[in-house]
């Protein structure tokens, strides 16, 4: 990623904020954003759960503070209930969703680590918003399988996110699209993955990068040719996709 500039300040700064996964060509520009209209607007359980995952090895896995405040909005925009979630990893984005949805709205949340998910459950508890949670704990896709048998789920969900293993991102979709209702959104996370995406094969890659960037590639096109759906592309964070069910 370029920057404007390559004085060691600006060195400094890349990638000092959490889930920092900004595709923007400035890193200054990013911290803007984060300065100007993210932070001052961050609903303090979010700015509490962002620096506690700060402090967690794996603090590249969460959700960015701008995609948070974007799917806190989008949430809201579009009066969502009922929703999914699936990757959970510390619960900064779930607890985005919480905030947004009322308070008899439901979120079934699926992650195979619930250590880490403890992690974020004081605080979301502290915020009174744990009711809204369903946890459950382990692959997403035999819980998915069991909701396609029972045609009560079909057409349910209002909001569904997936920010979790690439390689079954085209798995969860041929699923996730029957439990969708027709105008609902799947979200799906890290479709720019670190801009390996337009990176030719030979570059240099982390090998997790390297590994997964086939299946977002495979996603990205399938996407873009089913039928049953609209899509928007946006670059915030890794990459969103939405995608609203119109079939």
């Amino acid at each position: 990623m370029a920057t404007n500039g390559n004085s060691k300040g600006d060195d400094a700064r890349r990638h000092q904020e959490v889930g920092h996964k900004s595709l923007l060509q400035s890193d200054a520009l990013y911290q803007y954003i984060l300065e100007t209209s993210v932070y001052p607007r961050e609903p303090e359980p979010m700015k509490e759960l962002r620096e506690v995952t700060a402090k967690h090895p794996w603090n590249i896995m969460t959700t960015s503070a701008d995609e948070g405040q974007f799917l806190n909005m989008l949430l809201k925009l579009i009066n969502a209930k009922n929703t999914m979630e699936i990757g959970v990893y510390t619960g900064y984005s779930l607890l985005a969703t919480a905030l947004a949805i009322p308070d008899d709205g439901k979120i079934l949340a699926m992650d195979i680590n619930k250590e880490n998910y403890e992690l974020g459950l004081p605080i979301i508890e502290k915020a009174g918003l744990a009711h809204k949670i369903e946890f459950r704990e382990g692959s997403a896709l035999p819980v998915l399988d069991q909701m396609i048998q029972d045609e009560n789920y079909h057409g349910t969900f209002d909001f569904i996110f997936v920010d979790a293993d690439k390689d079954n991102y085209l798995n969860y979709h041929k699923r996730l699209i029957d439990l969708v209702k027709v105008g609902g959104l799947i979200g799906y996370d890290n479709t720019l993955w670190n801009g390996s995406v337009v990176a030719p094969p030979d570059a240099p890659m982390r090998k997790y990068v390297r590994y997964y960037r086939d299946f977002v590639l495979e996603l990205n096109k399938a996407l873009a040719v089913d039928p049953r759906i609209e899509i928007c592309m946006l670059p915030i964070g890794d990459g969103i996709t939405l995608c609203r069910r119109i079939s």
